[in-house]
């Protein structure tokens, strides 16, 4: 029986080089994956999953035209992963979840939990409520030794606490922190 999962974990904490690793192993064993992308994320490309380390595979560009399910019943893979999954809208999630329950295809969804501000992507939020199974790709806190939870923004490498939910960037643009670090942070930081 296939199962939804949803991993996640912090900028920063390996979710594309794990995307790219499981891909691997299904093909190396001759399996078929669907490797998808939401279209928001076109820091490399779009339709492009990059590693920080590297690494990077084409892949199926998410957007509001792509019919996910007809797509799974005509390549009929053995698992589909997903990556920036939190850019996916309920609707999304909801046919992922179909593909599963229906068509009995395993979906992997990789993405953040929640944005600079704390608060979950709509996409997130969906795959919390009804995924088989949640797990954390865990990381260091960039200013202390504790597992960071929370993704802060920076600019001029000065943490910012306001903006847009979405802003895309990589290290140049956010930092994987702990709560405590967070809040002194956010405690220290110039009101704008």
């Amino acid at each position: 029986m296939a199962k939804l999962y949803f991993r996640y974990g912090t900028m920063n904490s390996g979710k594309s080089i794990e995307v790219l690793r499981v891909a691997h192993n299904y093909e190396e064993q001759g399996k078929k994956v669907l490797l998808l992308t939401s279209v928001v994320d076109d820091r490399f490309g779009v339709g492009k999953v990059t590693s920080r380390i590297g690494m990077d595979k084409t892949a199926i560009a998410v957007d509001a035209q792509l019919d996910m399910r007809a797509l799974a019943e005509r390549e009929r893979p053995n698992c589909i992963l997903v990556d920036e999954a939190q850019f996916l809208n309920k609707e999304q999630v909801g046919v992922l979840i179909d593909i599963v329950d229906e068509l009995d295809i395993p979906v992997i969804a990789y993405g953040l939990r929640a944005d600079f501000m704390g608060q979950l992507f709509e996409g997130s939020n969906a795959l919390l409520a009804a995924a088989d199974t949640i797990e954390e790709i865990k990381t260091v806190c960039w200013y202390c030794d504790k597992k960071a939870i929370m993704n802060m923004r920076c600019k001029d490498g000065e943490p910012i606490f306001h903006g847009e939910q979405i802003q895309i960037g990589g290290n140049e643009s956010y930092v994987p922190v702990c709560r405590k670090c967070y809040a002194a942070k956010r405690k220290n930081a110039v009101h704008e």
